[in-house]
């Protein structure tokens, strides 16, 4: 007798704690959902941002890669002269601070232990990325480091600066090979490898020896040649960066969109399936009238 009277009361009590954890997963999808639209907003603005700064960036890298190749052309026939001992070589990293570009960063720091680990040599790092990601491999080569380079369009003056403090606290060098992102297209970068010698390495190459040159004139030469090359390098590497960020962004809406779609669909399924609970709780208690 008294099993038959709790029994009902324990079957009310436990279709109504099944349908208040129900209403509570509803609830957390919708607030997931809700959270993963608002990203999908972030994500999408940031794309439009990267698209129109990736206009600008391809205009200045095209007038950049002009110096560049007047840099190439001086070079060209001032290869630094074969002997017993190595040249001293200076790898100077160009990336950014800037984070949410894929693996623009990596592919630099990749480059540079490749590089470093064919023909060892001390290292200058522009940016906070790929110094934080080297640093912990090769703390030992550093011989200096800028940041806060790269928020907008590189501007020579920037490139002068950095050739600057390489050439006062870089260190004795022979040859400087400036690691930066190749922009190929919207798409796709790569990095690549760009080399300047040194004012003692620049007299005496024979290219410039059939000329009487002044040591000063070499000197700025040089220097000119290496703010030259890294600011080519800047500009090319700030359109890469954009180019990657604008496709990160990309993927991150997407795949928002993807998972906003499942998560609809799941509260959908269980949404109906509470709406089903409520409709047999009435059913069966008419049916019990």
């Amino acid at each position: 007798m008294f099993t038959r009277t709790v029994r009902p009361a324990l079957n009310v009590a436990r279709a109504a704690q099944q349908q208040s954890q129900g209403m509570a997963t509803l609830r957390e999808i919708e607030q997931r959902l809700k959270s993963v639209r608002n990203i999908e907003k972030i994500t999408k603005s940031m794309k439009v941002v990267a698209s129109t700064k990736l206009t600008r960036a391809e205009r200045a890298m095209r007038e950049a890669k002009k110096y560049g190749a007047a840099n190439n052309e001086l070079f060209k026939h001032t290869e630094i002269e074969k002997s017993e001992e190595a040249p001293k070589i200076l790898y100077v990293g160009i990336s950014s601070d800037g984070g949410l570009c894929g693996g623009i960063h990596s592919s630099i720091s990749r480059a540079v232990k490749k590089a470093m680990a064919e023909q060892p040599g001390t290292l200058a790092v522009v940016g906070d990325k790929p110094k934080s990601q080297l640093s912990r491999a090769m703390p030992q080569a550093f011989k200096v480091t800028f940041n806060a380079v790269g928020k907008d369009v590189p501007t020579f003056a920037e490139a002068s600066a950095i050739a600057d403090e390489i050439v006062k606290n870089g260190g004795e060098w022979d040859e400087i090979k400036i690691i930066s992102n190749k922009y190929l297209s919207a798409i796709s970068y790569e990095s690549g490898v760009t080399s300047v010698i040194s004012a003692k390495a620049l007299q005496a190459a024979a290219g410039f020896q059939a000329y009487e040159m002044e040591e000063d004139v070499s000197k700025d030469l040089a220097e000119f040649a290496l703010a030259n090359a890294i600011y080519t390098a800047l500009v090319e590497g700030h359109a890469a960066e954009i180019s990657a960020r604008r496709t990160a962004m990309e993927n991150a809406s997407n795949n928002a969109n993807d998972m906003m779609a499942s998560l609809q669909l799941q509260y959908n399924r269980g949404r109906q399936a509470v709406i089903t609970n409520e409709l047999i709780d009435i059913i069966t208690g008419a049916s019990a009238l």
